[in-house]
């Protein structure tokens, strides 16, 4: 499990850690840096998978065609904090109970994109010890990156290129079994992230048939459809169970059919039927709402993605009514904890937070901008200092609607200087 991340001179962060709890909510205004901390989690994401560095910030035309990619919002110019020529993201993933890995990766955007510096590191907490599995350190105007892998004994110098990450390049080399381990766990880890922001305009056409959702979820038609039989059949009633509690019980059945001469394409299809009537009425996806069709995006990404992913949804509650709030928040709790999937979102809607009740407290972060220098940073609600008096005169939700919270944050930023 990814447990934190740190941004050093990314985007609009100097100096700020996001850490990652199995739901965790991210609030804060315009602008003060919640889309650039899901950006930083997409880099590694992407890092980790081998791509280059220079075309996961500023995209490929021929990538940008897939669904599954874009460019990083900014490009090249925005992913250093300015004045800086250089960002460092850093990622701590959980081993087991009494290990845990250290990643972090330094990325130039001086001329060329390239790498700086990076390094995996093992650290046994009961031991308190800390083993360099691997090292690496570019000289400038070097072609070529020394990477020093541990292997048991003294570690040996390698070159690798500049252009991707090392990790990616190692993690099809033989090395040492301790480095293969980790290697092997914190790729797996990062690039099962999911970043998900469900289109519906996109989701009301036919699709063909796919193994993988689209990170815009348009092609849930054709994800529901290509399932095994009994695996979608059970899917589809888990899809109808949530979804049919969303209106007043109009929403009977959710479910996807293969459609066209050669039965490779799909369309998604819900059944309606209102109380007080004996009439259904079959519903495609062209006539579903654009908050049932982002709801079933959501939730066919929590029923399919692998068990230990994570899961980011930006702005989670858009096209949502705030009164089905909590059967939002009940959701993701349910299905999280059932399939261990940790959920990471974003939302400034108040009835959200409000239904999400103080035991949740603890794992909501506050984006706000430094009243110094303007940097974004990441607060815990719970360290706000007079957040018992807060509470007193209002819920999370009032709170952040009145702006309190983020002008508490500027006091209590300027009482520590």
């Amino acid at each position: 499990m990814l447990k934190e991340v740190h941004y050093k001179n990314w985007k609009s962060f100097s100096n700020a850690t996001l850490y990652i709890d199995p739901l965790t909510v991210l609030i804060g205004t315009n602008a003060s840096g919640k889309s650039n901390a899901l950006d930083g989690i997409a880099f590694l994401s992407r890092v980790v998978q081998g791509k280059e560095l220079q075309t996961i910030l500023s995209g490929d035309s021929a990538l940008l065609l897939e669904a599954n990619i874009q460019a990083i919002r900014g490009g090249v110019e925005w992913a250093a904090k300015h004045p800086h020529s250089s960002f460092t993201l850093e990622a701590v993933i959980e081993g087991d109970e009494e290990t845990d890995y250290h990643y972090s990766i330094e990325v130039s955007t001086k001329s060329d994109v390239e790498l700086v510096s990076e390094s995996l590191v093992k650290i046994d907490r009961k031991m308190n010890k800390r083993t360099k599995l691997f090292t690496a350190t570019a000289e400038e105007d070097s072609p070529t990156v020394a990477a020093s892998v541990y292997n048991g004994r003294r570690p040996k110098k390698k070159p690798f290129k500049r252009s991707v990450s090392v990790i990616s390049q190692l993690k099809n080399q033989e090395t040492h079994p301790e480095v293969d381990e980790a290697i092997q766990l914190v790729v797996h880890t990062l690039e099962n992230v999911f970043i998900l922001d469900p289109a519906p305009a996109l989701m009301r056409d036919y699709k063909p048939f796919s193994n993988r959702l689209a990170s815009n979820a348009s092609n849930v038609a054709g994800v529901l459809a290509a399932l095994p039989k009994e695996e979608k059949k059970q899917m589809e009633k888990l899809l109808s169970k949530y979804v049919s509690r969303l209106p007043e019980g109009d929403v009977q059945r959710v479910w996807a059919e293969p459609v066209g001469r050669f039965k490779t394409d799909a369309m998604l299809y819900c059944e309606e039927q209102w109380p007080g009537s004996d009439k259904k009425l079959i519903v495609d996806a062209r006539g579903m709402s654009d908050g049932t069709l982002r709801f079933i995006g959501i939730l066919t990404a929590l029923l399919t993605r692998p068990k230990g992913s994570l899961i980011v949804i930006e702005e989670i509650d858009n096209g949502l009514h705030p009164s089905r709030a909590g059967i939002l928040i009940d959701m993701l709790n349910e299905i999280g904890t059932d399939r261990q999937i940790d959920i990471l979102m974003t939302t400034h809607n108040p009835a959200l937070l409000d239904e999400l009740g103080p035991e949740m407290i603890p794992f909501i972060i506050v984006a706000h901008r430094s009243m110094e220098d303007g940097a974004s940073e990441l607060t815990p609600l719970e360290d706000i200092q007079s957040l018992p008096k807060l509470l007193a005169g209002g819920s999370i939700g009032k709170l952040v609607a009145e702006g309190e919270i983020e002008e508490t944050l500027s006091w209590q930023g300027s009482e520590e200087r």
